[in-house]
């Protein structure tokens, strides 16, 4: 796909005024020279006007929209084929030191490479010629050292943008690259300049970082350079937290490697449930008589911490309360027991609906990550169970077969609390195997009785 997007916007603008003027940069060049996949996404810098290119394609019909442009920074954002093109003027920038916003104005591109975050990324491609540049002449070095390096002196670089201080973690470890040494010690002195990024931003450059397939390498180097402890101390203070005879991990150890035994496909939700879902055991932490430590608790107090951690850095409301109802049961699998009857397991399966599979998936990892010698409960004996349960019925979506205007007709009740409980009361023996989902007229029955039984007290 994204050939074809190049071909066509190669294309549409070859013998316009910006031949020759438009170069490939960035990711898409870096990632082919190490044989990755690109992104799905393509950045052009132009030695001319961005928005006058950006325009042209679109009054020529090459763009899915109306450009939607920036000119203080001198880019404009299209989509060709449903793929995102980023148009930027070469340009120089200058910052303030109390923000990471730049003052812009055009350049040569020589100047625009080198204001760039890391030399990786500043590899340029002609357009129409397929001409490859290498302006700061490390752009290939550091690729084949595999060295993540910023193209100027590192402690502007980071001073001048301290989101730089997280992508290059993340680089490092999408990439499996060493920071070097210079380029490290700066973000050491720097990372105190985080505290000017938005919480927004810092949690895209967090995301990003723990959706990598090296994501427990990535969050191990912001820990290691601090960073974790300016936007997530609660994270960086379960290092070092010893466990017990069940675990051969301390707790942030424990951590990462179950995040490793995540499946490649795991959504942010679970990522986010089983980086946090640990998290209470430093503050709930005990030993006993015998010297054993123990964790009470620690699952709810996890979930009140995640909810606050999430809520500073900005995430949805939706996304939090489903992360923190994950990380609060997360031990629910694990406490099964071949005696559980039908009406506990209907009941996991009311309580968490759709979200069950991925209670399933985190308490994979989890075990994962324990102590092998133990022979701990497999999840799928409880999968198995669950199976034969759902093949009843629909539990998980389990409502009163009464709706409120039918409880109220039959209870000879006005709109309010009582509908609820009437409801609550169907729904609890449907649980229990007495009344099956649908059956109105069982119901009735039910809830007559429920009524007769209260006016007999």
């Amino acid at each position: 796909m994204l050939d074809s997007v190049i071909q066509t916007i190669r294309a549409a603008t070859r013998e316009s005024p910006f031949a020759g003027k438009l170069f490939l940069v960035g990711g898409l060049l870096r990632d082919r020279a190490l044989g990755l996949t690109p992104d799905e996404d393509v950045d052009i810098v132009c030695l001319a006007d961005a928005l006058q290119a950006a325009e042209f394609l679109h009054s020529n019909g090459v763009t899915g929209h109306a450009p939607v442009v920036y000119p203080r920074f001198g880019t404009a954002m299209v989509s060709v084929r449903g793929v995102p093109v980023e148009f930027a003027t070469a340009r120089r920038e200058s910052y303030s030191p109390d923000s990471r916003k730049p003052a812009v104005e055009p350049a040569t591109l020589e100047e625009d490479v080198t204001r760039r975050d890391f030399t990786v990324n500043t590899l340029l491609e002609n357009l129409h010629t397929g001409e490859q540049l290498d302006l700061t002449g490390r752009a290939r070095a550091d690729m084949a050292a595999r060295l993540i390096r910023t193209p100027l002196d590192p402690e502007a670089t980071f001073h001048d943008d301290p989101l730089r201080l997280l992508r290059a973690v993340r680089f490092a470890a999408k990439l499996g690259f060493q920071i070097e040494p210079e380029t490290y010690r700066a973000l050491l002195a720097c990372a105190p300049r985080l505290s000017i990024i938005s919480s927004e931003r810092i949690r895209d450059e967090f995301t990003k970082t723990l959706m990598l397939p090296r994501a427990s390498c990535g969050l191990e180097l912001l820990r290691q350079t601090g960073l974790l402890g300016i936007f997530a101390p609660e994270l960086a203070a379960m290092h070092g937290v010893e466990q017990n005879i069940f675990h051969i991990y301390d707790v942030w150890g424990h951590t990462l490697k179950a995040l490793e035994s995540l499946p490649p496909d795991a959504g942010p939700d679970v990522r986010l449930a089983v980086l946090f879902h640990d998290i209470g055991k430093p503050s709930t932490k005990s030993v006993g008589e015998d010297g054993c430590a123990h964790f009470y608790g620690h699952q709810a107090a996890g979930a009140e911490m995640t909810r606050r951690i999430l809520h500073r850095l900005k995430f949805p409301n939706a996304q939090i309360e489903r992360v923190c109802q994950l990380v609060g049961l997360h031990m629910r699998i694990g406490e099964y027991t071949g005696q559980w009857s039908d009406t506990a397991v209907r009941r996991l399966i009311r309580d968490f609906g759709d979200n069950l599979d991925d209670l399933f998936t985190i308490s994979h990892a989890d075990r994962a990550a324990c102590n092998p010698e133990f022979n701990m409960l497999d999840p799928e004996t409880v999968r198995e169970r669950v199976e034969l349960v759902r093949s009843e019925a629909d539990y998980a979506g389990a409502e009163s077969p009464l709706d409120g205007l039918e409880i109220m007709a039959i209870a000879g009740i006005p709109a309010g609390p009582d509908v609820g409980r009437y409801k609550a009361l169907l729904v609890e023996e449907i649980l229990e195997g007495r009344l099956a989902p649908g059956d109105k007229e069982a119901a009735e029955k039910i809830l007559r009785t429920a009524l007769k039984d209260e006016h007999a007290r």
